[in-house]
């Protein structure tokens, strides 16, 4: 670990003596003591039990990839060349575009334990508290330039949606053009950002965040409607090893088949999960508002919006959907 070598010691939620943790680390109790503080500056309740010792009330699952790996298909492990599992980073979809520019290409993976400077679509901070929910982004190569864009943030919803229920998650919906919900709360977002030639050979960042067990205290700052999979599932959410190996499982097959099929196979399935099918809605673009009726999405992705003039198709792109008044 970057921040503390004491974390894996206390990661199972155990009581451990203050000595103990010394004489495994080979340090002082004032050390310990100092990786304590540094344990509560990441966001990890650290819980004294007098005359016993320390623990994290309930643990801390800790990604690794020897949990991840097992998880995946023979085809998904073949596409995969990297599993690359940090720590701390500003944000997964950085990394990533860091990681290209350094030469590595398709099936690339970058996952963290936290982001420092995580963001979603429209430049909103994602709030991104240390070992409870899952952020990563993967690369993937392309010679259609952003031809090859249109769709695939519906795509990779419908991918995590199938994650999910193959974890025995409830079913989730999906909102138009990058977000997960349950219920009509948020829990999940996709970003994808690209980097190369915008009518030729390209890269694909595919950044996807999930609520898996988010501290209330953390989520102060988030001014929407929100929930996480440990709600969604009555309070106990899937490993996070294991829907981490699911998410891949499912997306590396979707990136690497993409420019073959495009949206239209994955078409059907997102309408079947559209959170605001047939709904009244308000579009927002800036200033700029649009109301009409959600009609689903076209063979391209396109937002399908029923107005007093006619049908609209509506492209993503710094655009909010809302439900009308």
């Amino acid at each position: 670990m970057a921040n503390t070598s004491l974390l894996p010691l206390l990661a199972n939620g155990d009581i451990v003596s203050g000595q103990a943790l010394a004489d495994a680390l080979g340090v002082s109790r004032t050390a310990v003591w100092k990786q304590l503080k540094n344990l509560d500056e990441l966001g990890l309740q650290i819980e004294s039990v007098k005359g016993q010792g320390y623990r994290i009330p309930g643990g801390v699952e800790l990604l690794a990839a020897d949990r991840v790996l097992p998880g995946l298909s023979p085809l998904s492990r073949q596409l995969l060349s990297a599993l690359d599992l940090r720590d701390i980073v500003g944000s997964t979809n950085a990394e990533a575009m860091a990681q290209i520019a350094a030469g590595s290409g398709s099936g690339y993976v970058c996952s963290a334990e936290q982001q420092s400077a995580g963001r979603g679509r429209r430049g909103r901070t994602w709030v991104s508290p240390y070992g409870r929910n899952l952020y990563l982004s993967a690369v993937w190569e392309y010679e259609q330039g952003a031809a090859v864009l249109e769709g695939m943030s519906l795509a990779v919803g419908v991918v995590v949606a199938r994650a999910l229920a193959s974890c025995g998650v409830p079913p989730v919906q999906l909102k138009w053009p990058n977000d997960l919900l349950y219920r009509g709360a948020k829990f999940g977002g996709i970003l994808l950002e690209m980097t190369g030639d915008p009518a030729g050979a390209c890269q694909v960042v595919v950044g996807i965040g999930l609520n898996v067990d988010m501290p209330g205290a953390t989520a102060t700052g988030i001014d929407q409607a929100w929930t996480d999979v440990a709600r969604i599932c009555g309070g106990q959410a899937p490993p996070r090893n294991a829907l981490l190996a699911a998410l891949l499982d499912e997306l590396l097959p979707m990136l690497a088949s993409f420019e073959k099929t495009g949206f239209v196979a994955w078409r059907d399935e997102w309408q079947g999960l559209d959170a605001f099918a047939g709904v009244d809605v308000v579009l927002h673009s800036g200033s700029h508002k649009m109301a009409g009726k959600a009609c689903g999405v076209d063979e391209r992705g396109a937002l399908q919006l029923q107005t007093t003039t006619g049908f609209q198709s509506i492209f993503g792109g710094e655009i909010s959907l809302r439900p009308a008044p």
